[in-house]
């Protein structure tokens, strides 16, 4: 499903008239380029190729540089790929935030916050030992394993390991408004990523 590429600013609150507070994370919508069209005949799949946020031409290596250099556009940043039918955006025009004019909920992707590595407690919620001097048991995860039979660690067991840095999509967000001026949305809720990072904004799939 065709989408646009954005950069999560924050987070902040709207007020209602009738005084409810109702969080919601600023989204900026840069102007896409689009990049590339994938067609069934050349590709075997249909798709559109959008880029977004200038960065100077020599901090990309050749081959990446090239891609925009074939189509006559300035290296941008970010790009994206959306499988998509039947979208007839030309290469080289540009999609901005009046996208979202007529659509009221999106689904947002993006790469989660890393954690680095981290224990039990923290990763999958473990209550831990006593806190009492005379414990020798607080943070650690415990037994794994079996005594006798099978005598092996089983697939999947909660253990200390990388936390984060997952690609992690949130569905069925609310858009509370759309600001021109800036080229931002509001949404409701709470988005994936720092600030400053990179998501894919898309219509919602299970929700209109």
């Amino acid at each position: 499903m065709v989408g646009l590429i954005g950069k999560k600013l924050g987070m902040t609150q709207v007020f209602g008239e009738g005084g409810e507070v109702t969080p919601v994370t600023v989204i900026k919508i840069e102007d896409n380029v689009v990049l590339d069209k994938r067609t069934a005949d050349k590709n075997g799949y249909e798709a559109i190729v959008l880029a977004v946020s200038p960065m100077k031409e020599h901090r990309a290596n050749k081959p990446y540089a090239g891609q925009f250099k074939k189509k006559g556009l300035p290296v941008l940043k970010v790009v994206k790929e959306f499988r998509c039918e039947g979208v007839d955006w030309e290469v080289g025009s540009e999609i901005g935030v009046d996208f979202f004019d007529d659509i009221r909920y999106v689904d947002v992707r993006g790469v989660s916050k890393g954690k680095g590595y981290q224990g039990v407690m923290k990763r999958h919620g473990f209550a831990g030992g006593p806190a009492a001097h005379g414990s020798k048991f607080h943070r650690a995860n415990g037994s794994t394993g079996q005594a006798s039979y099978p005598s092996k660690v089983l697939k999947g067991t909660k253990m200390p390991g990388r936390m984060g840095a997952d690609n992690v999509c949130v569905q069925n967000l609310k858009i509370v408004s759309v600001d021109k001026d800036n080229k931002c949305i509001l949404v409701r809720g709470a988005v994936p990523g720092p600030r400053k990072g990179y998501v894919v904004v898309t219509q919602a799939k299970k929700k209109r």
